[in-house]
């Protein structure tokens, strides 16, 4: 398991360098052909300062971008018990829990490390699922943030943002629960 976690932060790395630097010769390649290879150094400097904004808000912005409501344990206990539940028996740091308004059951966790995770459902999910099916949506979630799967989909889909796409550049970045 150690080796996947170590593999999954080496391949996030790999992937954000990839990035920088496709985006830095495209860069320097239209000043090459404009005649002002200060654009390289612009575009550059640019992707740098995304790279760096996606890897603080990415998670924020998942959520916001699903209408996600964060709870706690007064607005939506039966969730956030049983994420509590998981988070202790795992010894992992406690997610932020979120709650999608969504008649179709899904749910997905976000964030860059167990530190700053994010695990949200929807009310979809909550609704036809009992506490024991509820847990292991939570658990499977729970192991996205445990093993550093929730990274290269935040990169990726915080790229493809501007882009005007709204698909992520890896698998695995929701689950669904039907």
């Amino acid at each position: 398991m150690y080796r996947a976690i170590a593999q999954n932060k080496r391949n996030t790395v790999l992937i954000v360098l990839a990035f920088l630097l496709l985006v830095g010769a495209l860069g320097f390649l239209g000043g090459y052909l404009a005649g002002n290879v200060s654009i390289g150094v612009v575009v550059l400097v640019v992707a740098i300062g995304y790279a760096v904004l996606q890897y603080f808000t990415a998670a924020r912005q998942a959520t916001a971008i699903a209408g996600a409501v964060e709870v706690d344990r007064t607005t939506e206990p039966r969730l956030w018990r049983t994420v509590e539940n998981l988070a202790i028996s795992t010894g992992m740091p406690m997610p932020r829990v979120y709650v999608i308004d969504d008649p179709s059951p899904n749910a997905f966790a976000t964030g860059r490390d167990p530190e700053h995770a994010i695990v949200a459902a929807t009310t979809g999910l909550l609704a036809i699922m009992d506490d024991q099916e509820l847990q292991g949506v939570m658990a499977h979630e729970l192991g996205h943030v445990r093993n550093y799967d929730i990274a290269c989909p935040r990169w990726c889909s915080g790229w493809s943002s501007p882009s005007g796409s709204s698909q992520t550049c890896c698998s695995g970045s929701r689950s669904s629960a039907a």
